[in-house]
């Protein structure tokens, strides 16, 4: 009887083995396998297993073992000092060209400008020039009596200038005379000398070498003049024609050919 009972515990016993290890295969070998234990009975214990007890976590230690690790941390660039920064290039603006010198006879220029001209000698030429637009010679007494002398009207000295351009004039009136002063101050003009001498002529072709004009300054001089009179000009050189000087302190020196 003791004896059967015997077998009996000893099959059950390997009943409880064979199902111990089952479970530990289904669970991936992570439950170590139990020993039966036999006493001097024959009773068979179970051996108990430990599995070691898993480290406490720490927040924020689980996305830490999660993220895959993607190299060292890159450490921020130093920030640069503002005075460390290259300054950008000076911008200088570009200097403003000189004015060149006012155009005279030595380099045979031409001004038409009468802004350019001090303003004694506009207030001189302005009275000139109405006065020749009325087209009466007498409008120009005025003139001449508000110079501080007369001006040269021929080579030699002439008391009554009214007088002597009536008397060369085509019409005994003056008129042709007037004219012509009008003609010669409309066109370029041209100054000399410098200082106290220096002077304003027009037209610009008396200070001017005649043979060495441009297309357009030989229909300037046609302006002022005939072809029939202006072609010998050319061929000699030299203007000999009216012309009219004022002075810088608006002085009428002369008009005359």
């Amino acid at each position: 009887m003791h004896s059967r009972n015997r077998w009996i515990m000893v099959a059950l016993a390997a009943l409880v083995a064979i199902a111990l290890v089952i479970v530990y295969a289904s669970r991936g070998g992570r439950i170590a396998s139990p020993t039966a234990a036999t006493d001097n009975t024959g009773a068979s214990t179970e051996a108990k297993t430990t599995t070691p007890p898993a480290p406490p976590k720490t927040p924020g230690t689980e996305i830490a073992q999660s993220a895959p690790s993607a190299g060292p941390p890159m450490e921020p660039l130093p920030a640069e000092p503002l005075s460390a920064m290259p300054e950008p290039p000076p911008t200088t603006p570009a200097p403003l060209p000189e004015p060149g010198p006012s155009p005279s006879a030595t380099s045979g220029g031409a001004l038409y400008d009468l802004s350019q001209l001090p303003k004694p000698v506009q207030r001189m030429l302005e009275q000139i020039v109405i006065a020749a637009q009325s087209g009466d010679i007498e409008q120009m007494r005025p003139v001449l009596e508000s110079n501080e002398l007369k001006p040269m009207v021929a080579a030699t000295a002439v008391s009554d200038p009214i007088a002597f351009w009536k008397k060369g004039s085509a019409d005994g009136e003056g008129r042709d005379v007037l004219a012509a002063l009008l003609n010669v101050v409309s066109s370029g003009f041209v100054r000399v000398k410098e200082g106290r001498e220096e002077m304003y002529v027009w037209p610009y072709f008396a200070e001017t070498n005649l043979a060495t004009l441009s297309p357009a300054q030989v229909v300037d001089l046609y302006r002022i003049l005939p072809a029939s009179q202006a072609v010998p000009m050319q061929r000699s050189g030299k203007y000999s024609y009216y012309r009219v000087g004022i002075a810088s302190d608006g002085v009428w020196h002369y008009f005359l050919q």
